[in-house]
């Protein structure tokens, strides 16, 4: 069993969660419903948590195929069931940036694979009503990197 700790930290609703080993997350709600933007909103998290979940898989999957991965990039949009609560994920799009000398036939595969196969956090997401629609674009050139200043 997995266990995480919320703290309210923040105003009515900024929370820290932690998992086991330390690692902490930063909730709250919208300010139209009382929140600071302290923090990511619980439904986003579940968007990032598809991003985090399928990358790992893709990223897997294409270096056992000794893919050359130079860069790596997601977008997750989503569209939630109106005038209805709970308010579920309804439409889901993932779009896939792989950056370098890959094989677009074998990216897409991957991709592939993750969404419908591996990837734990989109099967709950589809058990839960949610139809994932996906994307996968192969750059040659390297992914550029913004430099902070």
């Amino acid at each position: 069993m997995i266990t995480v700790e919320l703290e309210r930290v923040n105003g009515d609703y900024g929370f820290e969660v932690k998992d086991t080993l330390g690692h902490t997350v930063r909730i709250d709600t919208s300010p139209e419903t009382g929140g600071e933007n302290f923090g990511a909103r619980p439904m986003q998290l579940l968007l990032m948590a598809l991003a985090g979940c399928s990358g790992i898989d893709v990223l897997s999957i294409l270096k056992k195929q000794r893919q050359d991965v130079k860069g790596y990039k997601m977008a997750v949009k989503g569209e939630r069931e109106s005038g209805v609560e709970p308010s579920l994920w309804k439409d889901i799009w993932v779009e896939f940036h792989i950056y370098g000398n890959v094989d677009e036939d074998k990216a897409k595969r991957a991709a592939e694979l993750s969404i419908e196969k591996y990837c734990s956090v989109a099967a709950t997401l589809r058990g839960a009503g949610a139809n994932i629609k996906w994307t996968v674009t192969v750059h040659e050139e390297e992914l550029k990197v913004k430099s902070e200043k």
